[in-house]
């Protein structure tokens, strides 16, 4: 996974010049006030604050369409040249008018790069390691300001300090983030799988992954074209395949799905729960408890089933998956005498051959993803095709063997071809299948046989998994006369053709993870996010120059001493989180951080309403400063953006992080506009009195609001949110 850390951390470097420059304009602002006059003028000075706020609101509205179209890297590239730009303009500012100009031209920088990181890192990274390289952003912010700081404290000591030179130093590290996005970068390959071109997302994976075999994956992603469709949550028992005794009923045959190992011979069979399921009554359990629990989102409970142990759950991980090989085949009339017939299998081969591989003339297209084709690993464990089974054959180049179907997460895919009587005679169609491997282990032979409606022998180790249950992308009645490939599937590039529409946002499982992104990134702002901009000023105020007095400096300049410490402590705080973000998951930081905020900021509202020592004051403001950075980091700082990254559907991922970073700008545009005019008027102690209610309203709202989405594929969360807002919607 050393390629994906690599880009990861390429990419967050644009972090970092947001950072830098949110800590220059900072310490800069009390310089600038001091040369244009602007102490009685708090509206100029939050203007030229949040001008760059207002950039970034602007080129937000367009970002998402952008980067839909463009793909993420051109953006990313333009973030750079904006940045470098614009600390050449600050550079020089003649005036206020020039210097709000360039402030303009950094908000477009520091729009993008905000709208596109977390995009970026969310579509390149692997599931399991997702929430800590997407937490990088917030280190190398921090990192950033960090740095900027202790310039600016050095820059303070002068007898003259010169602002421009402390906002005009922002180019420099912009020329390494130019040279790495140009140079280095990739572009995203969900991307492009979502404009066809499977070749180069093969490619690009395959550097990410530091391995050749990375088809289950690419077909993870054409899976992430569809937007909406109808999900069922179904369960099923996973067993060998020899130890199911074969079932009276031919549905029962037709329903279960056969995946294969890699020895000749060996094979699992999932076979549907047909009983009252142990997901069941999990699934009614969380139910209740979100009925018990006034305004809890449905969501939420069926995220948080997916990591709760099961009744009987074994301590243990499933044993069996790791054994599974690379196929996942469907069995519609299965047999339970199995031939290795390769002269069969050599023909149906041939049959089931792409012709749109050999009618399309761009490279990027030659190979059909998903193709009837024969391997030699294939040839010595497919059943013969006489019985009429449909299999989906995930291959790599040069008809490599797949060597794992699993998408990460513990989740695995599989499709499923179902038949039903219609008035023209059999219907069929394909289902998209995503088994979660976590399960119960060691289930007793009198369970089994209850659940499966068979006599289970024996011997033989199964387990239980879950399942969501929905149309593949790849299969549309309505796109199924444009060049099918196979037997019963469209090429890539018919389904990516159609393109991000506005009426995907108006998809139910989409609005509900609007509703979700857009709240998150609102009460992240109204909760104290402003507070990074006017640190400063905060801790001048607060007295902070008593404790540093006796080395000789100003007490702006001690300020700004202190905030670079805070800074510099926050960095091993946002490591921890770093470590948690994918063990404890997103939705624990947020609920043990956000109480944190809530006493950091309720001790400052103490704090400057008491009377007491002028250091006392300093000393009890200072540490408080610092615990508030410090838990913020952890939770409420990185995880909005990490979510949104995660939560929405591949087509429409850019629109709608573009939406929810647009109400984090506008928010912190409300906070940073009005932070100096609420300092002037209700003091430090009223600020931060508002800024905890806002933490409070935010810990309910996570509460109620935000599910769990640690170690899951990207598209298997928008399945979740569309099976949730279906159950939202049904429970209304």
């Amino acid at each position: 996974m050393s390629g994906a850390v690599l880009v990861a951390v390429a990419a967050a470097i644009g972090s970092f010049l947001q950072g830098w420059d949110n800590a220059t304009i900072a310490g800069s602002i009390l310089y600038i006030k001091k040369e244009f006059n602007l102490e009685t003028q708090p509206t100029m000075e939050g203007l030229i604050v949040a001008m760059s706020l207002i950039g970034a609101v602007l080129i937000t509205t367009c970002s998402g369409a952008l980067a839909d179209w463009l793909g993420r890297r051109p953006l990313l590239i333009t973030s750079s040249v904006l940045f470098f730009v614009s600390g050449l303009v600050m550079l020089w500012s003649p005036n206020i008018y020039v210097l709000l100009l360039a402030r303009l031209l950094d908000g477009f920088g520091a729009g993008l790069a905000v709208t596109l990181v977390p995009i970026y890192i969310s579509e390149t990274a692997p599931p399991e390691i997702r929430g800590s390289l997407n937490t990088l952003p917030q280190f190398t912010g921090c990192l950033g300001m960090f740095f900027s700081y202790c310039m600016v404290f050095g820059i303070s000591l002068m007898s003259s300090p010169a602002w421009r030179l402390m906002l005009g130093v922002l180019s420099i590290p912009s020329i390494l983030y130019f040279l790495l996005t140009i140079f280095y970068l990739p572009e995203s390959p969900r991307w492009l799988v979502s404009k066809g071109r499977m070749l180069d997302a093969k490619q690009v994976l395959q550097r990410l992954r530091g391995r050749e075999d990375v088809s289950g994956e690419m077909a993870l992603l054409v899976e992430g074209l569809g937007v909406g469709g109808e999900t069922s949550v179904e369960e099923y028992i996973i067993g060998p395949a020899n130890e199911f005794v074969e079932d009276q009923e031919p549905s029962a045959q037709k329903d279960q799905i056969r995946l294969y190992g890699p020895e000749q011979g060996r094979s699992l069979v999932a076979r549907p729960v047909t009983g009252q399921s142990v997901l069941g009554i999990a699934s009614r359990q969380g139910s209740t408890f979100a009925h018990n629990v006034p305004l809890m989102d449905p969501v939420v409970a069926l995220f948080g089933s997916v990591y709760e142990k099961l009744p009987d759950a074994g301590s243990k991980g499933s044993m069996l998956f790791p054994h599974l090989g690379s196929m996942f085949s469907v069995a519609g009339n299965q047999t339970k005498n199995e031939e290795w017939d390769e002269e069969n299998l050599a023909i149906e081969g041939d049959d089931y051959a792409s012709e749109a591989a050999a009618e399309e003339s761009d490279d990027n297209l030659q190979s059909p993803l998903i193709s009837r084709q024969a391997t030699s690993l294939e040839k010595d464990m497919v059943p013969p095709p006489s019985h009429g089974s449909i299999f989906s054959i995930m291959q790599g180049n040069d008809g490599e063997p797949v060597s794992s179907a699993g998408i990460g997460g513990g989740w695995q895919l599989a499709w499923k071809w179902t038949e039903r009587e219609g008035d023209d005679g059999k219907e069929g169609g394909f289902k998209r299948i995503y088994l979660h491997e976590g399960g119960t282990q060691g289930i007793r032979r009198e369970s089994l046989a209850s659940l499966t409606g068979g006599d289970m022998p024996g011997g033989g180790e199964f387990v239980r998994a879950a399942a969501l249950v929905s149309q593949p992308a790849l299969y549309s009645k309505d796109l199924m006369d444009q060049h099918p490939v196979g037997p019963a599937m469209i090429h890539p590039s018919e389904a990516s053709s159609k393109g991000p529409s506005w009426s995907d946002l108006f998809e139910p499982g989409v609005k509900h993870a609007l509703i979700v992104g857009a709240g998150i990134q609102l009460l992240q702002q109204f909760s104290g996010n402003g507070v990074t901009y006017y640190a400063p000023q905060i801790l001048e105020q607060a007295g902070v120059g008593v404790l540093l007095s006796n080395i000789g400096i100003s007490s702006a300049s001690a300020a700004l001493l202190m905030i670079a410490i805070t800074y510099f402590l926050m960095l091993p705080a946002i490591a921890v989180a770093m470590r948690l973000m994918d063990i404890s998951g997103r939705r624990s930081l947020l609920l043990g951080t956000i109480p944190i905020l809530i006493i950091a900021l309720v001790a400052l509202v103490i704090g400057n309403l008491v009377t007491m020592g002028t250091v006392a004051k300093a000393a009890i403001s200072t540490v408080c400063v610092v615990l508030y950075f410090c838990a913020f980091v952890m939770g409420l700082g990185p995880i909005p953006n990490i979510l949104c990254s995660e939560i929405f559907p591949t087509r429409v991922r850019g629109t709608c992080i573009a939406i929810c970073a647009l109400v984090f700008w506008i928010g912190d545009i409300i906070v940073t506009y009005t932070l100096p005019v609420m300092l002037s008027s209700i003091g430090l102690a009223g600020v931060f009195g508002i800024f905890a209610i806002f933490c409070v309203i935010s810990w309910i709202f996570v509460f109620l609001k935000v599910p769990e989405t640690k170690g899951m594929p990207l598209e298997v969360i928008s399945e979740f949110f569309a099976l949730g807002a279906k159950q939202a919607a049904a429970a209304n």
